[in-house]
């Protein structure tokens, strides 16, 4: 191979541009081949697409004469290739470098080794599969039956509002003197019960989470029915110890209560503690905790009593057992691709939350003289060194990470299906299903293995108000990966987000200064347009600029529309 093509050779850390080859054959040949191979391409009965072939005769490599299952031809000369023999064939014969690949009918560039896309030869496929009135398969037959109500607020009639004001206590007036505070109904402090603002802050966000809230408030968890049930149960025998240990819904409940009555003094979570020490007994104890982790445990210990009073199995990624899980679940889809053959393995995971890598620093060499100022919505202004904005990383710069191809090294090679061996892959993340409530994980905490010490990373997060998850689930991925090619592959269904908005608006952010070992949490909400701190029992307003300027560690993103579904049950008078 020339020097030349080894120039144009991509290393596997840098991103791919435009295939110069490809535009190289374009402007020797222009369009004429990809629309010649309209007549060539045949379309298998699952829709997946390749060029045809002689039924009577086996394809082989015209170089050694096997017959793998990847094997490209030409697009100059038509010579048929290997993935082992392509690039020589490029080499020796300038202006041959794109192929297409038989089996999928995608375009191939042998000196890049790497497929590449053109917009000529998707639409000659698009064409041939029958597809060109129509960019996407109709919907299953489930998802047509299915129809949708729109939203109605409750308007109370005389009657009602009779029994409203029979069985309500009414609020007291912040100007009567029993509280001069002015803070939105809900909105008061948790008292700290000794190194207990790790939970604090989540029970913050939780306390505020809209779909959350709603719930309890609207009395779907009624905990004294549910310590009645517990109380039969007991009576009848049944594995009394385990039925009747303290269920964090009902302690969650009485919290909603206590924070929205309208008694504005800071309340003690002491009741919650305890009975998620009972769920969490390796973490029960006075010492600083990690907020991320009590947040996984809570929604785990929520699931895991509802489930077992309802009795029913928890089905994967439906989210349909618990509160927990129908507000915070989503699904991942992880695609881990072979190098040789192309073969995809994919699987589905649940997640309630998603954790992010901070992007590298590439800039510690940076002077600190100049500085830029940085503008919030509200209008504030804060200014930073040059040091410190070349450092800074993005929320979607962490998104995009978290979604982008990533090689598997030597000692994580997957045993692939087709080979039949253990080969080199490709690792590519995807959200198949949004939450109705995402919350993002910062990972601030690393342990290096070198050194044998954890530590903490103190850099700047830039985050935005509004999120829009679109670019990040596995329909644009995918899309991005075979282009606007209509039929996929096995397991390249479309995502199961359609259904929901993926526009996202941040409501609250966790933060937490200080060491690793001796740290602080503290939460900021966003309620009506203004920012509240929550640093345990004392809440303030502040700026925006001041909440940007924190160190964030957990942030939380309510979906903007959400969709009512209509009741499935057949309703009788």
């Amino acid at each position: 191979m020339s020097k030349a093509d080894q120039h144009h050779r991509r290393p596997d850390d840098v991103v791919a541009g435009p295939c110069p080859h490809l535009s190289e054959f374009r402007v020797g040949h222009g369009a004429a081949p990809f629309r010649s191979l309209r007549e060539c391409i045949h379309v298998r009965p699952p829709g997946r697409a390749s060029v045809r072939r002689d039924q009577k005769e086996v394809t082989v490599c015209g170089a050694c004469g096997h017959a793998p299952p990847r094997l490209y031809a030409c697009l100059a000369c038509a010579a048929v290739s290997c993935r082992l023999h392509a690039p020589s064939h490029a080499a020796e014969s300038p202006g041959h470098a794109i192929a297409v690949d038989v089996n999928r009918a995608e375009l191939f560039c042998c000196l890049c080794e790497d497929q590449v896309y053109d917009p000529d030869l998707d639409a000659t496929v698009v064409l041939a599969c029958g597809g060109g009135s129509s960019l996407r398969p109709p919907p299953p037959e489930n998802l047509r039956k299915r129809r949708r109500v729109d939203y109605r607020p409750w308007d109370p009639d005389l009657k009602e509002r009779v029994l409203i004001s029979k069985n309500s206590t009414p609020l007291p007036d912040p100007n009567d003197g029993v509280s001069s505070s002015d803070l939105p109904l809900g909105l008061k402090g948790l008292n700290n019960l000794g190194n207990t603002c790790f939970m604090n802050s989540v029970l913050q966000a939780l306390l505020h989470t809209p779909p959350f809230r709603n719930y309890f408030l609207s009395d779907q968890h009624n905990r004294y029915f549910c310590q009645q049930k517990n109380r039969g149960k007991k009576n009848e025998g049944s594995n009394s110890n385990k039925n009747l240990r303290i269920c964090l819904a009902c302690d969650m409940d009485a919290m909603f209560s206590a924070v929205f009555s309208g008694n504005r003094m800071a309340y003690s979570p002491a009741r919650f503690l305890y009975s998620w020490w009972q769920h969490a007994s390796n973490l029960a104890s006075y010492e600083q905790q990690d907020a991320h982790e009590f947040f996984i445990s809570t929604l785990d210990g929520i699931h895991e009593k509802v489930v077992k009073d309802k009795r029913k199995p928890h089905t994967q990624g439906s989210g349909d057992c618990c509160i927990a899980h129908r507000v915070f679940s989503g699904i991942l889809r992880s695609d881990v691709m072979c190098t040789s053959c192309g073969f995809t393995s994919t699987t589905y995971d649940p997640c309630v939350d998603i954790s992010l890598d901070l992007e590298p620093n590439h800039g510690s060499s940076a002077k600190t003289t100049p500085t830029k100022a940085h503008h919030s919505c509200n209008g504030g202004t804060e200014t930073m060194s040059s040091s410190q904005s070349s450092s800074v990383a993005t929320l979607i710069g962490c998104l995009d990470r978290f979604t982008r191809p990533e090689r598997l090294g030597s000692d994580q090679k997957f045993f692939c299906q087709q080979c039949q061996v253990r080969q080199e892959s490709l690792k590519q993340m995807s959200i198949r299903k949004l939450p109705l409530v995402s919350c993002f994980h910062i990972k601030r905490f690393e342990h290096s293995p070198v050194r044998k010490m954890s530590r903490k990373v103190d850099r700047y997060l830039q985050f935005p108000l509004s999120l829009d998850m679109a670019p990040y689930l596995s329909s644009s991925i995918l899309r991005g990966r075979f282009g606007n090619r209509i039929f996929s592959f096995e397991g390249d269904e479309l995502d199961a987000s359609d259904e929901f908005s993926s526009e996202f608006e941040l409501f609250a952010v966790v933060t937490h200064t200080g060491k690793l070992d001796a740290g602080h949490y503290v939460t900021y909400l966003r309620l009506s347009n203004q920012w509240y701190k929550c640093d345990d029992a004392w809440i303030t307003r502040v700026n925006e600029h001041i909440v940007r300027a924190a160190q964030v560690y957990m942030m939380f993103y309510v979906q903007k529309m959400l969709y009512y579904k209509a009741s499935e049950e057949v309703v009788t008078s």
